[in-house]
């Protein structure tokens, strides 16, 4: 089988979407019969994208996180081992190449909180197989992975319900 090599896509910044770009990948990717692992970090809470995920053909989703919300940056033991247990799993799938899409949703603050190094991540990214497509989003990305990156998209955060008081709503923000 011919496979067409796997590029490096990320969404970043400050705005909301990045999750539901990384969504949109999926959508196209299963619809022409590829295997999808979505894994998302620091997340522990239900959400309609775990529901609807687990439904779609070829693709399988995890979550990594707890119910609470990261203090300032600061994981509990608890967030940094569920971390841990997403970035194995991350690693074998990059590696292996079981699956021909792996999407690190909310995997930059990995980087920011000083949990995983470039160097450990770049090591594991330029040794996946060739042919797996990487998407990783979340808020601030390290310059080294926007130099290397196929594809990057800077999300900007212009207005957002939350600044007049309007809280998360199950069904369009989680």
């Amino acid at each position: 089988m011919n496979r067409e090599k796997g590029l490096v896509q990320v969404f970043f910044g400050d705005g909301k979407g990045k999750t539901s770009a990384a969504l949109g990948v999926l959508l196209r990717a299963s619809g022409h019969g590829k295997r999808v692992l979505f894994l998302a970090f620091f997340k522990g809470r239900f959400s309609g994208e775990m529901a609807t995920v687990q439904c779609i053909p070829g693709a399988e989703y995890y979550q990594f996180g707890t119910e609470e919300f990261v203090n300032e940056g600061k994981p509990n033991p608890r967030e940094i081992q569920e971390f841990q247990c997403g970035w194995y799993l991350a690693k074998k799938a990059l590696l292996e190449g079981t699956y021909d899409l792996v999407i690190l949703d909310e995997f930059l603050y990995a980087f920011s909180w000083g949990l995983l190094s470039w160097e450990t991540f770049s090591a594991v990214l330029f040794s996946r197989k060739p042919w797996v497509e990487v998407v990783v989003t979340g808020r601030k990305a390290p310059e080294e992975l926007l130099r290397v990156a196929d594809l990057v998209s800077e999300v900007k955060n212009i207005r957002h319900p939350l600044e007049q008081g309007i809280l998360a709503r199950k069904g369009f923000e989680f």
